[in-house]
């Protein structure tokens, strides 16, 4: 748990980082990135979340709506967070007076998505041993392939956040707010796991959450792919990569 709490954590320091030290970065790259992490996201909601919430459910059409229910509540996010999630990044969207509104809106709407997001890597774990019958059945390669997903989604979207940051606020509270969000889902893995070991909660609501961050997942990777290709022609580049991401997805899922 602690190891993965500082994984999460640095990946997003290091990202957010990155963004200062680039000042000239070519956003033809970034988008060639964001096709990739987008595209090993997609992968593993398929591969590894969906399999998991439909064998272990007696209700799957209430599974089905919970994961409705997230992509709807991704959308809602998205509002907030004007798209940072799956890289939007608008140089100086933020000058206006509005500066602050807009600025606490954004990190509202992206620290509960990395939130929700870590509370997958708590859950994930719980609801394997649950579906396996508390048989000790080793689900770690799972577990590990889902931790890489959420890095390579985390990475960009630290990269985007500072982006759009950096030309409107002071370097000194842009570090502060990145530091804020890579605790978000740090902590949102540590809270579900406290919640469901002291009984707050059961593996029944667990589902519930873990379908709807898969929805948001979907929203998420499927908004990469519309955006990638905005003239709706046939990009090899983009093709190509996304096609190295499933492979590496299905080969961490089966090997690993």
């Amino acid at each position: 748990m602690l190891g993965n709490f500082l994984i999460l954590f640095f990946t997003a320091i290091a990202a957010g980082s990155l963004a200062y030290f680039i000042p000239n970065w070519q956003q033809r790259y970034f988008k060639l990135v964001l096709v990739f992490a987008g595209s090993y996201l997609f992968a593993i909601t398929v591969l590894h979340i969906l399999p998991e919430l439909f064998v272990g459910t007696d209700d799957a059409t209430n599974m089905g709506l919970y994961i409705l229910l997230g992509f709807l509540l991704q959308q809602v996010l998205e509002l907030f967070s004007s798209g940072v999630e799956h890289g939007h990044i608008h140089h100086g969207g933020h000058h206006h007076h509005g500066l602050q509104s807009g600025v606490f809106t954004l990190m509202i709407g992206l620290f509960l998505h990395a939130f929700l997001e870590g509370t997958l890597l708590s859950q994930d774990g719980i609801l394997s041993d649950h579906l396996h019958g508390h048989e000790g059945h080793s689900h770690s390669h799972g577990s590990n392939n889902l931790l890489f997903g959420i890095l390579l989604h985390k990475g960009p979207e630290a990269f985007a956040l500072v982006a759009v940051l950096v030309g409107s606020l002071k370097k000194r509270w842009v570090f502060v707010l990145l530091v804020v969000f890579a605790l978000a889902s740090p902590l949102g893995m540590l809270l579900s796991s406290l919640l469901y070991e002291q009984s707050f909660i059961g593996s029944g609501a667990l589902r519930v959450i873990y379908g709807m961050v898969a929805g948001g997942f979907l929203h998420i990777s499927t908004t990469i792919f519309f955006e990638s290709s905005p003239d709706h022609r046939f990009h090899l580049n983009k093709v190509l990569i996304s096609v190295f991401a499933f492979a590496l997805a299905i080969s961490f899922e089966m090997i690993f």
